[in-house]
């Protein structure tokens, strides 16, 4: 298990690669790739986002070795990043491994949905005309539900 929360940029191809690499004897390998995204009309600049240290890697660690219980995993991934990002710069990458496509993939969403609704990450956008926290939506606290 790899956690990682950092300010600087991830090479994407270069963590997917490494992280495969050390997959011996895994048949299913599932990654995804969070993006800030600028929603035509939000003249988004950035998304500045904050946590705490050590708490922040303790609660992913947690939500991370919840899946490990759930799933036969052989192994996760999560990078999550912090600081100013300006749009289309990747905020955040889950990666999992398995013996079969099922469990990586139901990890990997788990993930995901925890990630998006209880890591301790608080997000505000700048825009254009100020800047403002991004509140819980529903949608993501529903999507909790089938958890």
């Amino acid at each position: 298990m790899d956690i990682r929360v950092q300010e600087e940029a991830f090479d994407l191809g270069h963590e997917a690669r490494g992280f495969a690499a050390r997959q011996a004897g895994m048949g299913a390998l599932v990654t995804f790739t969070g993006i800030v995204r600028d929603l035509e009309g939000d003249d988004l600049k950035a998304m500045e986002i904050e946590h705490y240290p050590g708490m922040t890697e303790r609660a992913i660690e947690k939500i991370a070795e919840e899946a490990l219980s759930r799933w036969n995993i052989g192994d996760i991934l999560v990078i999550h990043r912090y600081g100013a990002l300006e749009p289309d710069e990747m905020i955040m990458m889950v990666a999992t491994s398995a013996p079969h496509r099922a469990d990586a993939f139901q990890a990997a969403e788990f993930l995901m949905d925890f990630l998006k609704s209880r890591a301790p990450f608080w997000k505000k956008e700048v825009t254009g005309d100020g800047a403002g926290w991004v509140a819980a939506k529903d949608a993501d606290e529903d999507a909790l539900d089938r958890w």
